[in-house]
Parts: structure tokens; C-alpha cells; sequence
């Protein structure tokens, strides 16, 4: 039997209590809840939001890199990148998500919550790869989409858009092979249709 949802307001101040001077903000937003806490404090709160009465968060369904550097297209103030997870409780039927900033922009680190959640495992590996967070304490933080040799991390906002190296497996060679870029590199301005265009659809 699935246990009733707890009302949002209610959930933040199970959070807040559970965690004591650990939460630097909590909010309530469109019935969801937000934590923001400090990396020092990341690993003890998050292991608190899995065995703590009125949390029991057991699964970790996702986590998540932010480059904050150019959100919406204002100056930001703080750091530059963030993880985010989302905590399910399933015995509780509740969720909340918590967000821990890296405290330095140019070597981001925080700590590894594998040990907590086996399914962080991946996902770490994977903003690890796409936005150069390292995860301090995971076992095998290495790259998870890119190929071996790539250099850099994609989903920062400051990643040329166009790359100078393209790879291809060679059968002759019968490996992996990178080459100068072959084509050349163009802007491409995607076309917008407009209904008013054709006189409307029908």
C-alpha cells in the first residue's frame, strides 16, 4: 500500500529539522522541494536525508552538472557549477531535490554519494565527462559518453561549438583514427515556419 504524500510545506520542515544548521537554504516551489547545501556539509546531509526519520529518502533517481555561467543570460554572482540530485522516498512517498555548488570554479569538486546510492555511480561519471566535476571518493570516476581521448568537457558553456579533430575506425589500420576536420566548419540558422505563412493549416 502506497503511503499518503505529505504536503510540501510539511516535508520542508522534516528536511529542515533533520538537518539542522547543514541546510544553507530550503525552499517550496510548485509543490516541490528545493535544499541547497554547502559541499563540506554534502555527504553527511545527503546521508542524513537516506536514514533519517521523516526522510528515508532510499533512492537517488537522478543527479546531474549545471554550468551556471551564462543561466539565462545574466551576470551571476557565486559559483559556476553545480550537481543536482532528485531523492525519491518510496516508503514515505516523497521527493526533494538538493543542490551543492563546488566551491572552487577552476578544479570543481565535491563528494562522491556512490557509497550511499549505487545508481550515483554512472551518473557521476557522466558530469564528470560532460562538465569536469570530480567526485571525490568514487571508485572509478572516469569518462562515460565521450571517446578516451577526448580533451575538455562538452557541456560547459565556454566549449567551441566546432571542434578542429574528427575520429573514424579505420578497417585497413583496423583501429581508431583522428583526423583534421574535413568539413568546413559554417553557421547554421535553423528556419522558422510560420502557420500565417501557408494561410493557416487545415
Amino acid at each position: 500500500m502506497t503511503a499518503v504524500a505529505i504536503r510540501p510545506e510539511k516535508l520542508k520542515d522534516n528536511i529542515a529539522a533533520a538537518l539542522g544548521a547543514m541546510v544553507r537554504q530550503i525552499t517550496v516551489a510548485l509543490d516541490e522541494v528545493t535544499l541547497v547545501v554547502d559541499a563540506a556539509d554534502y555527504l553527511e546531509s545527503m546521508r542524513v536525508l537516506r536514514d533519517a526519520e521523516g526522510c528515508r529518502f532510499e533512492q537517488l533517481i537522478d543527479l546531474c552538472g549545471v554550468d551556471y555561467s551564462a543561466y539565462a543570460d545574466a551576470v551571476r554572482e557565486g559559483a559556476r557549477y553545480c550537481v543536482v540530485s532528485h531523492l525519491l522516498s518510496v516508503s514515505l512517498n516523497q521527493r526533494v531535490r538538493v543542490k551543492v555548488f563546488c566551491a572552487d570554479d577552476d578544479f570543481p569538486v565535491v563528494a562522491s554519494v556512490s557509497d550511499l546510492w549505487n545508481s550515483a555511480n554512472w551518473y557521476e561519471r557522466e558530469a564528470f565527462d560532460l562538465f569536469g566535476i570530480v567526485f571525490d571518493g568514487h571508485n572509478d570516476l572516469r569518462r562515460i559518453l565521450t571517446d578516451y581521448g577526448f580533451i575538455g568537457h562538452p557541456f560547459r558553456k565556454d566549449f567551441p561549438l566546432s571542434g578542429h579533430v574528427e575520429m573514424r575506425y579505420d578497417a585497413e589500420l583496423r583501429r581508431v583514427v583522428y583526423e583534421p576536420v574535413s568539413i568546413e566548419p559554417r553557421e547554421i540558422t535553423p528556419r522558422i515556419i510560420r502557420e500565417d505563412k501557408y494561410g493557416g493549416l487545415h
